[in-house]
């Protein structure tokens, strides 16, 4: 079952000020075969910044949207839903670190399950709804061995707070698919990287450590195997899922990159090295072994035939092609960093709107 892009009229995007969320948002006004509204509703948590988007606000001024707010707010959201008459959802809006979720594992349980349950409900009473997307993860999974793959069909076994709600929230939407037909779409992605990453995650962090000559952190032996993926291809997936795919499936979205922590951070250290012109203290001495975090899974690897098969999907960035890319946008948009890094975006957004209630 699939609906025609006539029906995307007002689109609900949640997160969109995140990384993912923010990309998508910039990918979707880029498409002659979207014309429609965005509603970008976000809370605007550490890593939601609004700035990501000032441009698109300014040049899609009728048709962009933004709503600081939380999805685990059950009025606001429904309020949301009447006033723009809500056709469509694409879900991002998590919490979604896995250090965070050991310290304080409540706000994972609050916004990606109770938030994402309060959304389902929001869109079961729309009457003319055509689409709930729910992003997930492939932590849902668990941790794989040396040798096999993700599938749709892998059991789930979250293995932290943060996996463990996105696989409940996974299973609300398929529910809410299965009970009241709901017209639900899933995809489970592997670990995106790309422009607009909060610098706390693996990449960025090694990025601009090594333009800083800091150390370089890197778990246990530095041999955990993660699967990688552009985030602009990521977000051509989506919206191909949202187009085409069928009502009710699941569809792993991978880069079809496995590669080592350890050679990541070499990759990057190089491209630093090569970049900046340095040669003679090459970044790689910089790198730090620090101890491993609980319960850290071995290794992620997806096997995406089912969109690549059903939706003709599959990336166009390879590795080296993706980093060389990030690497420059860091390098390029170090204004941006610095905001990000020392919090003044955190003062803009209190000067906008407010603290977080």
């Amino acid at each position: 079952m699939t609906h025609g892009l006539q029906h995307y009229h007002n689109v609900l995007i949640t997160g969109g000020c995140g990384f993912i969320g923010s990309n998508f948002i910039r990918y979707l006004f880029e498409q002659h075969d979207f014309s429609g509204k965005l509603i970008n509703l976000d809370l605007l948590t550490y890593a939601g910044n609004p700035e990501n988007l000032l441009d698109i606000q300014q040049k899609y001024a009728e048709r962009y949207i933004f709503q600081r707010g939380d999805i685990s707010d059950k009025s606001l959201v429904a309020q949301l839903f009447e006033k723009y008459d809500i056709d469509s959802v694409c879900h991002f809006a998590a919490e979604s670190h896995v250090d965070r979720s050991i310290k304080q594992p409540d706000s994972f349980i609050q916004t990606n399950i109770v938030g994402t349950f309060h959304l389902l409900e929001a869109s079961l009473r729309q009457k003319n709804f055509y689409r709930f997307h729910h992003i997930s993860t492939d932590e849902v999974f668990g941790s794989l061995g040396p040798e096999g793959v993700f599938t749709e069909e892998t059991p789930y076994r979250p293995r932290n707070p943060y996996s463990a709600s996105k696989a409940s929230s996974d299973h609300l939407v398929r529910a809410y698919g299965n009970t009241y037909q709901l017209p639900v779409t899933i995809s489970n992605c592997s670990n995106n990287y790309g422009p607009f990453q909060f610098p706390e995650k693996l990449i960025p962090l090694i990025i601009l450590n090594a333009l800083e000559k800091k150390p370089l952190p890197v778990y246990g032996d530095g041999k955990h195997v993660r699967d990688w993926l552009f985030v602009t291809d990521h977000c051509e997936a989506i919206w191909l899922i949202m187009k085409q795919g069928r009502i009710g499936e699941t569809y792993n979205i991978g880069g079809m990159t496995e590669r080592e922590n350890i050679d990541i951070v070499h990759t990057i250290c190089d491209l630093v090295d090569d970049r900046i012109g340095q040669h003679s203290t090459p970044s790689r001495k910089l790198i730090r072994f620090v101890q491993d975090r609980p319960g850290h899974d071995r290794r992620y690897a997806m096997d995406f035939r089912k969109i690549k098969n059903e939706l003709g999907w599959k990336p166009r960035e390879n590795l080296d092609t993706g980093l060389k890319k990030t690497v420059d946008w860091y390098l390029m948009n170090q204004k941006w960093v610095e905001q990000v890094r020392t919090g003044e975006y955190r003062k803009w957004i209190k000067d906008q709107y407010g603290e977080i209630s």
